[in-house]
């Protein structure tokens, strides 16, 4: 079986059977969390380099616009969908924009240390009335809260005579 590594499948340590592959970015992903002598040896002798083409990297750019994901993949993100979309290969990853992506793009893909996702789809996309709806809901909140306080601040103490203030 072919597998797709991202970085936190490989920082795991565990053991992957089949034909390994990854994209250049998970390596400076790697580097900057600091890889140990195993893990260097792991990816000598064990994980192939490769890049994806452009259609299979065009196929992802317009699946994760269609779904609402493009702005929460990084590069890396869309060279290891591109690339395993182009083998043929299980992803591994428990990044969830990503899962859901393989599941739109009919990638297989397998979780690591998450249960994955359940199910997938199109994420809502803001709209500027939900906005202002969201904005005039904190706005009246903040409001009834601000009277809530002067009133309270105004009720006289039910122990004496004198008005709290």
């Amino acid at each position: 079986m072919k597998r797709v590594l991202d970085a936190s499948a490989l920082l795991t340590g565990r053991q992957f059977p089949g034909e390994l592959a990854t994209v250049p970015g998970v390596l400076r992903e790697l580097q900057r969390h600091g890889m140990t002598p195993q893990l260097e040896a792991v990816l000598e002798t064990q994980v192939r380099w490769l890049s994806p083409g452009g259609p299979a990297q065009e196929r992802v750019r317009a699946a994760s616009e269609s779904t609402g994901d493009a702005h929460r993949l990084s590069p890396t993100d869309r060279d290891l969908l591109a690339l395993a979309l182009e083998l043929g290969a299980t992803l591994v990853t428990d990044d969830y924009s990503i899962q859901n992506l393989c599941r739109i793009l009919g990638v297989r893909f397998e979780p690591i240390l998450t249960p994955g996702i359940k199910e997938c789809g199109r994420r809502r996309q803001p709209s500027l009335d939900n906005l202002a709806v969201a904005v005039a809901k904190l706005h009246v909140t903040q409001v009834a809260h601000s009277f809530t306080q002067v009133f309270k601040a105004l009720i006289p103490c039910p122990c004496s005579t004198e008005w709290k203030v």
